[in-house]
């Protein structure tokens, strides 16, 4: 099976590939080359062409013809556009990453299937994402484009860190610091390891039931955010000293975190995975947070660049807790 990941070298990307290479897939990726130090992979071929030059990837990609394209990176319409273009007639599917914050936010009833219906008030990133989905469905109805969606949530590896602040908060949990957690802790969150996202996504390949279709593919251990940092503390061998501050609080401060939060994160969020698993009986999410947990320490323990401690967030943090300890009505 000829492959194309367009991308190839991110979190869920790397693991899809090793995968894809492991099982003797021809696998391509085309990106620029400009990231593929931190999560190197053994036999893929490389085109060299920036996506969003048309022409320039047209010329590229014109002796080629794919079983299957992936395109991890479409984040707007005109990329969605572009893909379309460049691709049809030169693939049996074409896999469409999305993203289940696309789902309705918060959801009127859980667990959150395929059927759930797609609206997010709060986060333009998961609106784009849904007008992608809406291109890619009229595309098919007017050509057959052989579309395949696919929906992940929170996935992670060893180099991701899933605490509001990432690598900030991971560093003011071991120094002992407070550490802001959304809400009160108890919302439930589904975090899904890399690989084993790679084993249902892969399952997907080829298969003409997935074609005008959509899946979400997560883990079914569900965590509250009070749990999620707790596993953290305990890895560290620290206390944990927690500071919970509502959401929207902390979108006053910062708009990144804010977004990401008010859009996704402070929301309850289950999945059935029946869906995917109907069609890829494989596909069994067998690694748990702990042991994420684990690895991502672990790598950070020999992590040597301090670059990534964000100092302004740092002094946000400290500026939201002050500010909340003051006055906690502030809005």
């Amino acid at each position: 099976m000829k492959v194309l990941f367009i991308g190839g070298t991110g979190i869920i990307s790397s693991a899809c590939s090793q995968l894809a290479i492991s099982r003797g897939m021809d696998l391509y990726h085309l990106n620029r080359g400009q990231t593929s130090s931190l999560r190197p992979i053994e036999g893929v071929k490389h085109i060299a062409a920036n996506i969003r030059d048309l022409e320039n990837t047209k010329k590229e990609l014109e002796s080629h013809h794919f079983d299957v394209v992936v395109d991890f990176i479409s984040f707007k319409k005109e990329h969605i556009k572009n893909s379309i273009a460049l691709f049809s007639g030169k693939t049996g599917q074409f896999v469409f990453i999305s993203s289940a914050s696309a789902y309705q936010t918060p959801p009127e009833k859980l667990p959150v299937t395929e059927n759930t219906v797609l609206d997010n008030p709060y986060w333009q990133y998961s609106r784009d994402k849904i007008d992608c989905e809406v291109i890619l469905r009229d595309a098919y109805d007017r050509n057959g484009f052989p579309y395949t969606i696919v929906r992940p949530s929170h996935t992670y590896d060893k180099t991701t860190i899933p605490l509001i602040g990432g690598y900030t908060s991971l560093q003011r949990l071991k120094q002992g610091r407070l550490v802001i957690v959304p809400g009160d802790g108890t919302s439930i969150w589904t975090l899904t390891h890399h690989k084993d996202f790679a084993v249902g996504f892969l399952g997907l390949f080829g298969k003409s039931e997935a074609i005008n279709n959509d899946f979400h593919i997560t883990s079914d251990e569900w965590l509250t955010w009070n749990q999620i940092y707790k596993l953290f503390a305990k890895e560290l061998n620290v206390d944990a000293n927690f500071f919970y501050v509502p959401s929207n609080i902390i979108a006053k401060y910062d708009k990144d975190l804010g977004d990401g939060l008010l859009g996704d994160k402070m929301h309850s969020m289950i999945f059935d995975n029946s869906k995917i698993k109907s069609l890829v009986p494989e596909f069994n999410a067998k690694i748990q947070f702990g042991e994420g947990v684990k690895e991502i320490v672990s790598w950070y323990e020999n992590f040597t660049m301090p670059e990534r401690f964000d100092l302004e967030l740092d002094r946000k943090m400290d500026n939201i807790i002050n500010d909340y300890s003051i006055d906690p009505l502030i809005r």
